[in-house]
Formats: structure tokens, C-alpha cells, sequence
């Protein structure tokens, strides 16, 4: 935009309205509904439009241009006074209404003004004309169905079978203008239907909801001919369901429906003042927690994840996963590394998801070979080589950071990722890891479950750990406030109690929730959505400089990594080595630490104390690398608890090993195998498990073998023996695993281009692009 003209003429269009009212509250979207309905009273109806369009077409497509007659808002502004008379406040009503006028004010849903008068913009006047109701049933049916849905609704409603769609549909309309009849439909209708008439007679008439599929496989732009049919087998909401079989809510988009004006206006109170709920209902069902059980669990649950997420990385480091031709993480993969990390399949399914979307891990295909030239007919071409899982650029970074750092990435890309991972609503579907984010609601309703927990008194969290009975009350409960952060994200459905159900499941392995309420990095979460992090998906937060240009998630950012410290202690750099030859480290362990216990020893148990394994195959695996006896265990007595002397079953274990290794050698001669022990070299050559290298027998001291040193190597070390590797030279080659990287494909928080453009981050900057005329 070049000048302040075109920055006012964007934020009047209808698109850009619309977009704005996807994270406002209910009480908000009321209040400005509230205006437009005064405005109607005092300044008379609009003048009349081919045909409205709904509000929240943020959820799938654009809105469409209508060829309307122009009209100024300002022209239908109300003063603050008439508002706040219209709507019948006290002094504190008064005080939260003004509260909330400034926010839309910034939003710029409220338009400037003197002060005294609130102006909205004209997309409210269209929707709310008429006091607030949808459009007439006559319209709706019409531009919603083909003749088989009219039928369907004439039969839901006892109608007797009309020979054409034209005369059902009529049939219909009547019904609907019988204000008596809706009213005993109401009266009749089950408690799940009139909870949801509740909320949409007073306004705003829209609803998301399942229930309604297009016939064309996507949205529609109103008015362009698209018709829905009725979801097979319903949409698991009974409520909503009933009022859909009656024509009582019409499909107006993909997942969502109006009520109609007619239904509406005979089941609203005239003499009511307009709905406006100015702060969200509390949570019922809550439990008191002890002190310090919060932070205790989630302490508990961030040093689990830091330690699983080590181990699920580093087992893919080593034996990267194959990625299926369909898509995700082959099953048998998942289930490999879920054993190896000691997890369910399920928890592997959600941190393998989340490292890939913090751009840790990534799918990588091989490059094919060039097919051979030659003379004749082309050879037809290979098929290409299967993708695998590797860790990215940026993973060996990410392993030398300390916990608190090597965890802000997957919490931070949890918060704002389009999916609920654990959420697998098709039983009949396999669930697999890698799947891309396609939810586009998943941000809003997180967003909204975490800000209705932060409602809750201190010392209280939901009680989601009693019975099933219980657990759902609770959490329908906690559902009817979370929708009134977020009203367009959640249908408080069957559905949406499985995918909240999954949200705080996840957030509670991420220490973001424990015992049904926030902790103090659940607040930070919270921080970092309302700071706007969820616009600049995918990104890496955490990685790159400070965002000069975007204080507020600047700030957002470093809170969250403060509440990570402050919840995982420093890592630890010692271990206590024990007779039993095992290693115990208290905690998580830091990197390096963790390195040369792998290196010389076994994982054997996992926990807030990690048991490590000396073993003479896992002591020749050091030495294999390069390390000698006595540097191995120097380093081990640097790493010893209080600087405590190594046990002596330790020293025995690993000069014992130390002097067995290396008593044959693999030369690169592709390849022979001597030794000076000729009753080994008797050994090797009889030996059947080494048959598959063709051994023979040359000299004394001499094998050869038809396989090249790394598959010699490879079958000597897996029967048992300890080869290591010899130049031409006669020196030790140093073995040293291949590390293979994926690129990076996501750019740090600092780098990313936010959605619906990038734009200044903050008001003083985008008032100086605007008077530079840039």
C-alpha cells in the first residue's frame, strides 16, 4: 500500500473484515453486531444488496465482491451512550464494553471516530440487518440444496410427499413462517438442539458445524451455483443434526450454516435486550490442586520429553526411517524406533511429527544413478529411489544445546502448527507419522482451550482425571468457554471433545498443562499465540537474531524459552560410575556427556536417573573409533561424580578388552585379513558364520576375503570378533560413521514472511512506510 487512502480503503473491504473477526471473542462479535442492530433502528435499513455472504470466509476462500450501492459507515454510526442503553449495562458493563470497543478499535473493526460515536464497518450492517437475523429461508434453500435435500427436509418436518421440489420447498417455507410451529418444534427438540438455538436466535445466525458436504468436493462462493448434500452417517453432533433435518440451520459454506431469519425471529424474546457476554462463562467442574504439583508435573514431564526427543532424534540419526510412497513414516519404522526409546507408538508418532515441522528431521531421496549411454533402444528409466528420514543442518546444533533449548522448538512449533497430531478421527485409517498439517481450525481452538484453562482461579485445573463420565462433563465445560474465545473454531460437537481431548494430551507431555491447568510455560504458550507466532508458520523460533521489527513476539519468544529454563535444570556432566559396571546420570545429561557414554556404553533405563551399561562390545565400539585404553578411561574419570576414582571392575573391563582388540586386521586390499595369532587366523577361515566372505587362507597369518573391508569388517564384528582397520601404510584407520543431512527448508522466526503478507511490525513503522510513500 502506498498511502493512507489505500491502507483505509483494504481495511473496509469486506475480506479483510471478515478476516479480522476470526480471533475476536463472542462478546465482541456481539457488541458489534449490537451496533449495526441500533444502527438499523435509528438510520433505517440498508439499501437492498443481490444477496449477502457470510462473515467467516477466513476458513476456506475469499470473499466475494457484491455490486452493492456505496455506502459511508459513518453515516449509520451510533453514539456510546445509545449503545450502552441499547444493551441495558451497569457501570461494570459500561467499563468492559469501552474496554472492548478500544481493542476492535485497534483491529480496526471499530472505525476511528470523535470519540462519542462507533462506527463499524458495512459488511456488519449487511449481515445484521434486520435485527441480527440470517436471510430468509426462502433464499437459503434455494441457494443451498437440489430437489432430494427438499424432500429430505419435508419429510424430516411430516410433511406429506409433494410431487415437485418447488411445491416442498414452499411446504417448508411455511412451516417456517409459523411462528407457532416453531415454537412447538423448539419445545420438542432435544437439549443438545436447544443449547445450540440458544446461541444462534439472538445473533450472530451462523454456526460451524459438520453436518452438511458439498456436491462438488469444496466451497462455494454463495450465489454460484454449488449445492450441499447431507454427511453420511451425520455429523456426530445429535443437537445439531435435529435442527439440520428440519431446515432449522442451512448450509452456507463448507461447515457452516444460518439459521433462518423466520425460525429466528419467532423464537426470539422482542422484549430482551440484545445478547453481549463481555467476559467468557467460568469453567465448571474444577478440582483444587496441591502447591507445587503444577510445576512439579510438568518439570517431570519436560525432562521425560527432553530426554525421549534425544533418543528418538538420535535413533534416526543412525537408522534413518523410510518415508512411504503415499506419504508418512512406514509403520514398522515408527514401532522400531517406539521400542528403541522405550514410548507408545502414539508419543513416537507425535514427536516425530513435531520434529519434522521445526525442520530437525526431514524426508530426503537418494540420487538416482545416471542411466548408462549407449547404442539401441533407450533403456526405460529407473524407478527413483526411496526417500528417507534424515536429520537436517540443523540438528547437530540442536544437539549441543542443553535441554531447555533443544525443547523451544518443539513447543513453540506445537503451538502453532495446523494439526492436531494425535487426533486420528477415520478408525479404519492407519495411523502414520509425517503427516502434513492440513487443520486449519487446530491454532484457534488451542489458542482457545489454553486461554479458557487461564481463566481458572489459582490452585484449581480441570478435572479430567475421574471417570468417563466426569471427564466428559468436564471437558464439555471447559469447551463451552473455550468457545467463547473463539467462537468460528469449535463446534462443540462429539468431534471437538476428541480433538480437545488430544489437544491437552499433548499438552501435557509438553508441560504446557498439568493436572488440568496451565503452568508457568503454559502461560508463556499462550504469550507467544496472542504475540501473533502462529502467522509466521513454518518457521524455527528460537533460531536466528532478535526480531527488531516485531517487539511484541520478540518478547514472546524469549519468554518462552525463560519458562523452559526455569522448569529444566542445568544438564548434567558427570556420571556416577558403580561397581555393577553402570553409570547412572541424574537428569539429563549433557551432550557431550552423553557422547562418550554412547560411545563405550548401553542405554539399559530411562527416567528422571538415566542407567547406562558398560560392556565389552560396547568398550570395542570406543575403541573402533580411535580410543585407546588409557584415553578412554581418562575421560571417564574427567565425567565421574565428586571426582570419585573409576571402580576397579571398570579399569579390569576396559584394559582387558583393550588387549584382545586389534589382534587381526583388516588391510585395504580388497581384502585380506591377517593376523599374528595363526590359531585365530585357523579359526577365521573354519568359521561358518564368516562362509559369505569366501575366506582363504593364504599364508599363516593371512585370510583373503571376495568382500571389501567395510563388509568384512562389518561380519568379523558381528560373530563376535574385533577387527579394526589397517592402511597400505600398516597404521590404525580411524572408523568414523557417515553423517548424512538433509537440507534446511524453513527459515528462522526473524527470516519468516508472515501470512497475508509481510507487512511493518509496528505502528510506527508501517506510519513511516506510509509517509515515506512506500
Amino acid at each position: 500500500m502506498a498511502s493512507l487512502a489505500d491502507l483505509a480503503g483494504h481495511l473496509l473491504t469486506d475480506e479483510s473484515t471478515a478476516l479480522g473477526l476470526n480471533e475476536i471473542s463472542l462478546g465482541d462479535i456481539q457488541l458489534l453486531f449490537a451496533v449495526a442492530t441500533l444502527a438499523e433502528r435509528l438510520h433505517g435499513p440498508l439499501p437492498a444488496v443481490p444477496s449477502a455472504h457470510h462473515l467467516f470466509m477466513g476458513y476456506g476462500g475469499r470473499s466475494p465482491r457484491l455490486d452493492a450501492p456505496a455506502v459511508d459507515p459513518a453515516d449509520r454510526s451510533v453514539t456510546r451512550d445509545q449503545l450502552f442503553r441499547f444493551l441495558r449495562l451497569d457501570d461494570a458493563g459500561r467499563s468492559a464494553a469501552e474496554a472492548a470497543l478500544s481493542r476492535l478499535t485497534e483491529r480496526a473493526l471499530v472505525l476511528p471516530s470523535s470519540g462519542i460515536r462507533v462506527t463499524v464497518p458495512i459488511l456488519f450492517h449487511r449481515q445484521a440487518g434486520g435485527g441480527g437475523y440470517g436471510r430468509p429461508a426462502e433464499q437459503l434453500l434455494t441457494e443451498a440444496f437440489n430437489a432430494p435435500e427438499i424432500h429430505r427436509i419435508a419429510q424430516g418436518l411430516g410433511l406429506a410427499k409433494a410431487r415437485t421440489r418447488d411445491e416442498a420447498q414452499r411446504q417448508i417455507v411455511d412451516v417456517l413462517r409459523d411462528a407457532k410451529r416453531v415454537r412447538a418444534m423448539a419445545a420438542e427438540a432435544p437439549p443438545a438442539a436447544l443449547d445450540l438455538l440458544d446461541k444462534l436466535v439472538p445473533g450472530p445466525p451462523l454456526l460451524r458445524t459438520h453436518c452438511f458436504v458439498s456436491r462438488y468436493g469444496g466451497g462455494f462462493y454463495p450465489g454460484s451455483g454449488g449445492k450441499f448434500t447431507f454427511r453420511e452417517g451425520g455429523s456426530g453432533d445429535p443437537g445439531t443434526d435435529w435442527l439440520a433435518a428440519r431446515g432449522l440451520v442451512v448450509p452456507v459454506d463448507e461447515d457452516l450454516v444460518e439459521l433462518p431469519r423466520e425460525a429466528a425471529d419467532a423464537l426470539r424474546d422482542h422484549d430482551r435486550a440484545p445478547s453481549y457476554l463481555s467476559v467468557p462463562p467460568p469453567v465448571g467442574g474444577t478440582v483444587e490442586i496441591p502447591d507445587g504439583a503444577v510445576e512439579s508435573q510438568a518439570q517431570a514431564a519436560l525432562a521425560e520429553a527432553a530426554s525421549r526427543v534425544e533418543l528418538m532424534l538420535r535413533q534416526v540419526a543412525v537408522q534413518p526411517p523410510a518415508v512411504r510412497k503415499a506419504g508418512g513414516i512406514a509403520v514398522r519404522d515408527t514401532r522400531r524406533l517406539a521400542k528403541a526409546v522405550g514410548m507408545p507408538e502414539e508419543q513416537a508418532r507425535l514427536w516425530l511429527d513435531l520434529a519434522n515441522n521445526a525442520d530437525l528431521i526431514a524426508p530426503c531421496a537418494e540420487e538416482p544413478e545416471a542411466p548408462a549411454r549407449g547404442r539401441g533402444r533407450a533403456r526405460r528409466p529407473e524407478s527413483q529411489p526411496p526417500a528417507r528420514m534424515l536429520p537436517t543442518e540443523r540438528y547437530d546444533e540442536w544437539l549441543a544445546a542443553p535441554p531447555a533449548r533443544r525443547l523451544l522448538p518443539f513447543v513453540a512449533t506445537w503451538a502453532v502448527v495446523p494439526e492436531v497430531f494425535s487426533h486420528w478421527p477415520d478408525e479404519n485409517d492407519t495411523p502414520v507419522a509425517l503427516t502434513a498439517p492440513e487443520d486449519g481450525e487446530a491454532v484457534d481452538l488451542r489458542h482457545a482451550v489454553l486461554e479458557a484453562l487461564a481463566t481458572l482461579p489459582a490452585g484449581h485445573g480441570v478435572a479430567t482425571g475421574k471417570s468417563a463420565r466426569g471427564r466428559a462433563t468436564a471437558l464439555a465445560a471447559l469447551i463451552a468457554t473455550a468457545a467463547w474465545f473463539r467462537p468460528t473454531a469449535l463446534t462443540q460437537g462429539a468431534g471437538e471433545t476428541e480433538r480437545v481431548e488430544a489437544t491437552l494430551a499433548e499438552a501435557e507431555l509438553l508441560g504446557v498443562v498439568a493436572h488440568g491447568a496451565l503452568t508457568s510455560l503454559g502461560h508463556a504458550v499462550l504469550g507467544f499465540l496472542r504475540a501473533g507466532a502462529h502467522r509466521h508458520f513454518p518457521a524455527v523460533p528460537g533460531a536466528g537474531p532478535a526480531l527488531r521489527d516485531r517487539p511484541a513476539l520478540d518478547d514472546a519468544v524469549r519468554r518462552l524459552s525463560a519458562a523452559l529454563d526455569a522448569l529444566l535444570p542445568a544438564p548434567q556432566t558427570t556420571a556416577r560410575f558403580q561397581a555393577d559396571l553402570t553409570a547412572v546420570v541424574a537428569g539429563a545429561a549433557a551432550s557431550e556427556l552423553t557422547d562418550l557414554l554412547a560411545a563405550c556404553a548401553d542405554r539399559e533405563s530411562e527416567g528422571r536417573a538415566v542407567v547406562w551399561r558398560i560392556t565389552p562390545a560396547a568398550v570395542r565400539r570406543a575403541l573402533d573409533s580411535g580410543l585407546d585404553a588409557a584415553d578412554l578411561l581418562a575421560r571417564l574419570a574427567d565425567v565421574s561424580e565428586g571426582g570419585r576414582p573409576l571402580p576397579q571392575p571398570l579399569e579390569y573391563l576396559v584394559k582387558d578388552t583393550a588387549r584382545t582388540h586389534g589382534r587381526m586386521r583388516v588391510v585395504r586390499s580388497a581384502c585380506c585379513i591377517r593376523s599374528d595369532d595363526e590359531s585365530l587366523v585357523s579359526e577365521l577361515a573354519a568359521a561358518r558364520a564368516l562362509s559369505k566372505l569366501g575366506l582363504r587362507r593364504i599364508a599363516p597369518t593371512v585370510l583373503i576375503s571376495t568382500a571389501d573391508p567395510e563388509a568384512t569388517l562389518a561380519a568379523l564384528r558381528a560373530a563376535g570378533y574385533a577387527p579394526v582397520l589397517e592402511a597400505e601404510t600398516g597404521t590404525t584407520v580411524i572408523e568414523k560413521a557417515r553423517q548424512e543431512r538433509a537440507p534446511k527448508r524453513m527459515p528462522s522466526l526473524s527470516g519468516a514472511r508472515p501470512r497475508r503478507g509481510q507487512g511493518p511490525g509496528t505502528a510506527q513503522s508501517l506510519a513511516g512506510a506510509l509517509l515515506a510513500g512506500r
